[in-house]
């Protein structure tokens, strides 16, 4: 089983900032994945956020976060992260990170919480 770990959650102001990060066990060919970011909110299937491709770091968002979310990675340490700004209280949820194609084991998440 491949164990995603996220982390860096946490509750913030509507405008407020926030960075949370994923790693993934070396044994994840982490660098071959195209990975993203998913949203949960209570009674809702995951969404996909933004995704990072693993030819070329190119990036891609929902609508709804363009401009405000930008995705990365760094694949010599099977790491990726997700740096909000201006969030919004719409941007709470549990974030997951997983492959964008054919996610597998999902990991516990972290929860972000933007209050009004």
């Amino acid at each position: 089983q491949v164990q995603l770990v996220e982390s860096g959650g946490g509750m913030v102001e509507v405008g407020g900032s926030l960075k949370i990060s994923c790693i993934a066990p070396e044994s994840s060919h982490f660098r071959l994945r195209t990975m993203a970011w998913y949203r949960q909110t209570p009674g809702k299937h995951r969404v996909l956020v933004a995704s990072i491709s693993s030819l070329d770091g190119a990036p891609k968002y929902i609508d709804a976060v363009k401009g405000r979310f930008t995705i990365s990675r760094d694949d010599d340490k099977n790491t990726m992260a997700l740096q909000m700004i201006s969030l919004r209280p719409e941007d709470t949820g549990v974030y997951y990170c997983n492959s964008a194609n054919l996610p597998g084991d999902w990991g516990q998440g972290t929860q972000v919480t933007v209050s009004s």
